[in-house]
């Protein structure tokens, strides 16, 4: 029986006893993750309830290039995939079985032999506004400093309130608190899933209906990345997956996808399950010229992931008919 362990890449302890091979133990698993504490609370939770369902399960925890490169915007260094590569090297290798990543910073297209496994029931996929000083948007002063990594955040923020000073904000979610309270900014605006899930609710001073701040695509949803020749990984995982969420995340993506979505792209896709129907709507921006705003929205009855990821590409071509490139 292999040997779980958790540790950093590289270690000899993790890559003999726990590297598979055919006839490997399916009742065992290795989590790769992130070190960040939001990234080690959803692989823990992960973790948990599998431990549940009575799997044995250990974690990897390892630094990406998006966790080590913060004096950049992602946009300018590689996009989000930066968060998830060195652990895709891990499932590949061998040294891990699942990754878990908040579904937001999962590329559209994975690269071959990678699956999304499961996607998890969703925490609140709005954004938050949080200030030390101040209750809301709308209460901050002419030419405040808000951060966001953003760029969908950016021209969201734009359209609302064109007076703000809008500046970058990179690290994980303590390190940007840290930088609100050192007075660098006047407000951030965070997930509010991040901050709920590690306990911070508290720091949120105001939530962004969706109405003003559409959220990015995917947001406030976990997705487990598995090598695609694991079956019995996503047989594991299958009584973690949420439905409803799959679908409304399938067709927030493949907006996404079809417009060629990255961070580098300011683009917002939400969908919500009302009665029969999947309504979706979208939002792209122009990060150069304020208020430059395009939306676009549509319903169906969907039976599948298919059929959701259909609706997400008519949502796609309202906003190109409608001026988004």
């Amino acid at each position: 029986m292999a040997t779980l362990v958790s540790g950093k890449p590289g270690d000899a302890s993790i890559d003999l006893p726990h590297r598979r091979q055919a006839g490997y133990e399916v009742s065992q698993f290795t989590i790769a993750t992130r070190e960040s504490r939001l990234a080690l609370w959803q692989a823990e939770h992960v973790k948990a309830l599998l431990e549940q369902r009575g799997h044995q399960v250990g974690l990897l925890g390892m630094t990406t290039k998006g966790d080590q490169i913060l004096d950049r915007s992602l946009s300018k260094v590689g996009g989000k995939g930066l968060f998830v590569k060195e652990l895709e090297v891990a499932l590949e290798e061998g040294r891990a079985d699942l990754a878990v990543h908040s579904l937001k910073d999962v590329p559209m297209d994975l690269p071959e032999g990678f699956a999304l496994a499961c996607v998890m029931e969703r925490e609140d996929p709005r954004d938050a506004f949080v200030s030390n000083k101040y209750g809301k948007l709308s209460e901050l002063p002419q030419g405040a400093v808000v951060g966001t990594s953003s760029l969908r955040r950016v021209v969201l923020l734009r359209a609302l309130r064109p007076d703000l000073k809008i500046e970058p904000l990179r690290g994980n979610l303590d390190t940007r608190l840290r930088k609100l309270d050192d007075g660098q900014y006047d407000a951030i605006v965070l997930a509010a899933a991040g901050l709920k899930r590690l306990g911070l609710g508290p720091r949120i001073r105001d939530i962004f209906e969706t109405s003003d701040m559409l959220p990015a695509a995917g947001q406030g949803a976990l997705g487990i990345e598995t090598r695609s020749e694991r079956p019995d990984v996503a047989a594991a995982l299958s009584e973690l997956a949420h439905q409803t969420t799959w679908l409304c995340v399938a067709a927030e993506r493949a907006v996404s996808r079809a417009m060629g979505g990255s961070c580098s792209m300011p683009l917002a896709a939400h969908a919500t399950l009302e009665g029969e129907y999947l309504q979706l709507r979208a939002a792209w921006g122009d990060p150069d010229q304020a208020g430059a705003l395009v939306t676009a929205r549509g319903a169906e009855i969907v039976a599948d992931l298919a059929e959701a990821a259909k609706l997400g590409e008519e949502v796609a071509a309202k906003l190109r008919a409608g001026g988004a490139h």
